[in-house]
């Protein structure tokens, strides 16, 4: 019985030992003056190969959320160690607040989330970690809104990003694809106005913001795009059309959808997916750590 036990304390101690850790990052924004914090898993090999300089996945939150749901909200709570660990990755979970959408908002300057991401986060997270830090050692996901931002950001800052990908992506921020009660008008607009005014008079606005318009300069960047939402999905008709765009202007991209709906159990079933993608994206690259 002792030497049962004590077998089992070294596995577990072993288990632990070989484990990725997270780390919370303050990060600050000269563009907001203020701080937020970044959540960052760090693959338990980091530690032993001293040498090696390790890709990233930016790993972005949804509406309502911040920069600690994908380590505290998945029904596994090892998912983000575990795939740190497998694919040898850091993954970067920033803050985007609660509804930003990870743009730079015109209207209001404490809304600056696509200069912090592009240019803060990264830049912090080089000077940090040992990262390849070029275009081809990042890649960027994220779930409902950061969906969006990760094909927003990518889309529009080619020259960061290696690969990106949207899982249940809210990619159309605007109104003319989807018919709305006055109700949902109201709560939409009480969300989006804070962020880039009333919609009447600057409807450009929210056209240009919008991942669903951006279909043609998601062809010309030629990055690779991987794109999933679940059936029961609120957002899956808006993905369906951006699918469809993506198919009649011939941009490569890998697009799935899945048993179920705008839930955390359908993200995590979703990310090593992603995952899996990216890592081969990396390997081409000649950046992934074995």
């Amino acid at each position: 019985m002792n030497l049962f036990r004590f077998l089992l304390l070294l596995l577990l101690n072993s288990t632990v030992a070989f484990a990725a850790k997270v780390d919370t990052l303050a990060i600050p924004s000269a563009a907001m003056q203020r701080t937020y914090k970044a959540a960052v898993a760090v693959p338990a090999s980091y530690i032993k190969n001293k040498k090696a300089r390790y890709p990233v996945l930016y790993l972005l939150h949804g509406a309502y959320g911040h920069f600690a749901d994908w380590s505290r909200s998945t029904p596994d709570k090892t998912l983000i160690h575990r795939l740190a660990d497998q694919y040898n990755l850091i993954i970067v979970m920033p803050e985007g607040e609660t509804f930003s959408f990870y743009l730079d908002s015109p209207v209001n300057k404490a809304s600056q989330f696509e200069t912090y991401i592009t240019k803060e986060v990264i830049e912090k997270i080089d000077q940090t970690y040992r990262t390849v830090a070029r275009k081809e050692g990042r890649v960027i996901s994220g779930l409902s809104m950061g969906g969006h931002g990760a094909l927003y950001l990518s889309g529009r800052h080619p020259e960061l990003f290696a690969a990106a990908g949207s899982m249940s992506g809210a990619l159309d921020i605007s109104v003319s694809n989807r018919r709305l009660n006055p109700e949902e008008d109201k709560n939409r607009r009480a969300l989006f106005e804070p962020i880039l005014g009333p919609e009447g008079p600057h409807p450009n606005l929210y056209d240009a913001n919008s991942v669903v318009g951006m279909t043609d300069k998601l062809y010309t960047n030629g990055l690779p795009l991987i794109i999933d939402c679940g059936v029961d999905d609120f957002l899956i008709e808006i993905n369906r059309e951006v699918h469809r765009r993506l198919i009649y202007n011939h941009t490569p991209h890998d697009y799935t959808e899945r048993p179920g709906a705008h839930t955390w159990e359908y993200w995590q079933n979703a990310l090593p997916y992603h995952v899996q993608f990216f890592q081969q994206v990396l390997e081409k690259g000649g950046v992934a750590v074995k």
